[in-house]
């Protein structure tokens, strides 16, 4: 495949195809599931279980996929559309149904379902089941979010991020769905796009061959999917919960940046990705404006307590100017015309500070804030695949911040496979510059494995950055973060290891901010 050789244009057609679908598969079916056609040699179709995400306060997305046979090309279905039955009730026996219709599983979208539903009643519990011919799916639970600016007491809600299959199992899905949890935001590499060993990695469990290379194709991508949600553990966490979730570099190339990764351009390859992530993601219809590729980019209140705007950071930023990766800073990536969220999706998030008046405002960022110097008085070598790639940017968000008099504003990051705990100053070429945010960035579900990496790597540059407050690179795990009105507190929930499902997990440090003042106090 000559990737390079892709134009704009095509790109743009491949991915304004994905709404369209969507859009399609969304009509409503009047043939019932039960006489739809039967699965060429049975075979159970819910395989990668049910899932519900993106809760509004009158709304959310429920999902499945009919997939009775993994690996293959069509996922063991038909190339034709077929009808699937849903239902929605206020009790997990699924007595009392408010809320039943029928859904097209189309082709064209890997006989993926997302049903939208609207209406539903703000702050309430409800649980949901698909059935297609006389196979049912387990039950799933969900929420809406309260209404915007109800008098809100309390929340709790995960974040977890980079979770490669074979680098380990998905034990800290099974500790985080004995959580009582709202939601769970999840923050990117949700796959990774590299190819599987056919003996599972760390995992040891022997896979097809066709996992063996890279996906490169949409077939490819939609089996990459059907690896990773085959995890049980995995499918308990979206069972129990809705997530609302971003995407980082993984679901398409390493550190890629629009268009682009270090080989090129990779338009086709994106293409393809992001049509397999909607198909397996429990989101809305991906709004497509003018043509242009799908808008993942979205805002959530939660009553009067929380607002929540979860960013694209990797569609729309600009090419990192001092360099991929590792390299050392410079002047030019302090040109105002260098975005890290693009000037639309700036705009919008700028507007919604402005407007907010949330007592807790929440970034959902996919790559980690704050600055990490590398080496101190030596150079200025910086990670130019985070926000450090691009400080006027960030700058400009930091403006916005003090100049709106944003209410308790924090960054909730993945990426970085460690975690770290830092305040967010106003300008980090100014160390003595206030400190107007606090940020946590989580830890990886797997990747990475039991295997001490950044911990030896990153920990030696701590030293060079005060407003780091804490670090371990060396644990998997996710985030837990419980608020309320006086204080917001984030407990760092590990695992004793990802080499076996059943690891124990286990609260290793907490910290809590104090509403009206910016920085995380250890407790």
């Amino acid at each position: 495949m000559n990737l390079s050789a892709v134009s704009r244009r095509q790109f743009l057609t491949a991915s304004a195809s994905v709404a369209t679908l969507a859009a399609m598969g969304q009509l409503p079916s009047y043939e019932s599931a039960v006489a739809a056609p039967a699965i060429p040699g049975g075979g159970y179709p819910f395989r990668l279980g049910v899932a519900s995400g993106s809760p509004r306060s009158n709304g959310v997305v429920l999902w499945t996929r009919l997939v009775p046979e993994p690996f293959v090309k069509g996922g063991g279905m038909p190339h034709r559309r077929v009808p699937v039955d849903w239902r929605l009730a206020t009790d997990p026996g699924m007595h009392h149904v408010v809320r039943h219709g029928h859904a097209w599983a189309l082709p064209e979208l890997a006989h993926s379902v997302h049903v939208q539903l609207h209406g539903l009643r703000p702050g309430r519990e409800y649980y949901y089941q698909f059935r297609y011919r006389h196979e049912v799916t387990e039950v799933g639970h969900t929420r809406t979010s309260p209404r915007p600016r109800t008098p809100i007491s309390g929340l709790t809600f995960a974040a977890a991020s980079c979770q490669k299959w074979d680098d380990g199992y998905y034990s800290a899905y099974r500790a985080m769905a004995e959580e009582d949890l709202d939601f769970v935001l999840h923050l990117g590499d949700y796959v990774y796009e590299y190819g599987i060993s056919s003996d599972g990695g760390h995992r040891q469990t022997p896979v097809p061959a066709v996992l063996g290379p890279s996906p490169v194709d949409l077939p490819r991508w939609r089996m990459q999917y059907e690896l990773h949600k085959s995890d049980p553990d995995l499918q308990r966490a979206h069972q129990r919960f809705p997530f609302v979730v971003t995407w980082d570099d993984h679901e398409v190339s390493n550190d890629y940046a629009n268009r682009f990764n270090f080989y090129g351009d990779i338009s086709q390859l994106r293409a393809a990705a992001y049509q397999a992530w909607y198909e397996h993601s429990p989101v809305w219809a991906p709004a497509n404006p003018s043509g242009a590729p799908p808008r993942i980019y979205s805002r959530m209140s939660w009553g009067d307590l929380m607002e929540i705007n979860v960013i694209d950071g990797r569609q729309y930023r600009d090419i990192p100017p001092c360099g991929w990766g590792e390299a050392q800073a410079c002047q030019a990536a302090y040109d105002p015309s260098i975005s890290m969220l693009g000037r639309r999706q700036e705009r919008w998030l700028y507007d919604g500070l402005k407007r907010s008046d949330a007592r807790w405002t929440v970034l959902g960022s996919n790559v980690m804030m704050a600055r990490l110097d590398h080496d101190g008085d030596l150079g200025d070598l910086i990670w130019n695949d985070a926000w450090d790639g691009f400080p006027e940017a960030r700058n400009r968000l930091s403006r916005q911040i003090v100049r709106n008099r944003v209410r308790n504003p924090m960054v909730l990051s993945g990426d970085w496979h460690s975690t770290f705990v830092n305040d967010i100053k106003a300008d980090f070429d100014r160390p003595d510059s206030p400190v107007i945010a606090t940020e946590f960035v989580g830890t990886s579900i797997s990747t990475n494995g039991d295997t001490p990496v950044y911990g030896p790597y990153y920990g030696p540059m701590i030293q060079f950055n005060p407003h780091i407050k804490f670090f371990d690179g060396d644990r998997r795990g996710y985030q837990r973060y419980t608020i309320d009105r006086e204080q917001w507190r984030t407990d760092l929930r590990m695992v004793r290891s990802v080499a076996t499902p059943e690891a124990a997990g286990y609260t290793f440090a907490s910290f809590v901010v104090r509403d009206g003042t910016p920085g995380a106090v250890r407790v």
